[in-house]
């Protein structure tokens, strides 16, 4: 695996790959890399000649007051990873070599951005879309694969990738989970033991919501309801929104109609987890 710092790198690398007839897959990430995205890499490597993965603490995402600074890294428990996983190239830029010295030009997608993390995150989605779209501006993929378990960024950037005339697939992968339920996530390492085991509040709330909708329950308002009531059962459980929406359009609903996402973003002392079910 080759690991490198420029945009000119990857695009020579890419360059070659074409003209050998490969398809590419890329798989962008934060880092402090988890089973979850090992999985995404492995999609990525089954479906795809080649594979780029992405490690980049986008600032351009974080709010003022959120954890830009103490965000995990480990760059090489992250490149170890990657190569375990058959990724062929590791791009590690750092925020000069992705947004230069002027840069002035953003992505925003309207309608799908303004609620759930939107709502509390303001800022949070036009750095994921310009960040994204640079990325693959940059690799020029076939396919990019993210985790269903930040769905809102999943049907943001399906949306932008459509609006914009982009030709990428953007793949959805499950979420990953760890044995007791709790989805995976980068932000579960600030928990403390006490705090880890109220987190699996989350992962209750969201299955129970799960097997109402299943069992045949119309009633978004009920399920987001149930729902919420488990989490608000935890006393460490500060609930940020529990809502049922369409999941292509982010939209509230009324009456369950598929595509559902029953999605729950709640703090667990000072950490912000989010999970979710989706029905197809």
């Amino acid at each position: 695996m080759e690991i490198v710092t420029t945009k000119e790198a990857v695009r020579a690398a890419v360059r070659e790959w074409r003209r050998q007839g490969e398809s590419v897959g890329l798989v962008p990430t934060m880092g402090y890399l988890h089973a979850g995205h090992a999985s995404l890499m492995r999609r990525a490597r089954a479906e795809n000649g080649r594979v780029v993965a992405s490690v980049f603490v986008n600032p351009m995402q974080f709010g003022p007051a959120e954890d830009l600074d103490s965000y995990p890294r480990d760059p090489e428990r992250d490149a170890a990873l990657c190569a375990e996983m058959g990724v062929d190239l590791l791009f590690r830029p750092d925020p000069a070599e992705m947004y230069g010295r002027d840069f002035r030009s953003y992505v925003d997608v309207s309608g799908l951005t303004e609620g759930l993390c939107g709502r509390s995150r303001p800022v949070h989605f036009r750095g994921v879309c310009t960040v994204v779209c640079k990325l693959m501006g940059i690799v020029r993929p076939d396919r990019a694969y993210f985790g269903q378990k930040d769905a809102q960024q999943l049907a943001v950037v399906r949306r932008m990738a459509e609006d914009l005339d982009l030709g990428v697939q953007v793949v959805g992968c499950p979420i990953v989970r760890e044995p007791d339920g709790l989805a995976m996530s980068s932000r579960n390492t600030y928990l403390s033991a006490e705090e880890r085991q109220a987190a699996l509040v989350l992962s209750r709330a969201v299955r129970h919501g799960r097997e109402l909708a299943e069992s045949g329950e119309r009633d978004a308002a009920a399920v987001a309801g149930a729902m919420r009531a488990i989490i608000e059962r935890e006393p460490l459980a500060r609930v940020d929104y529990v809502e049922v929406v369409d999941a292509r359009t982010i939209r509230p609903q009324t009456e369950l109609k598929r595509p559902v996402l029953g999605a729950v973003a709640v703090f667990i002392g000072r950490t912000r987890l989010i999970d979710n079910f989706i029905l197809e």
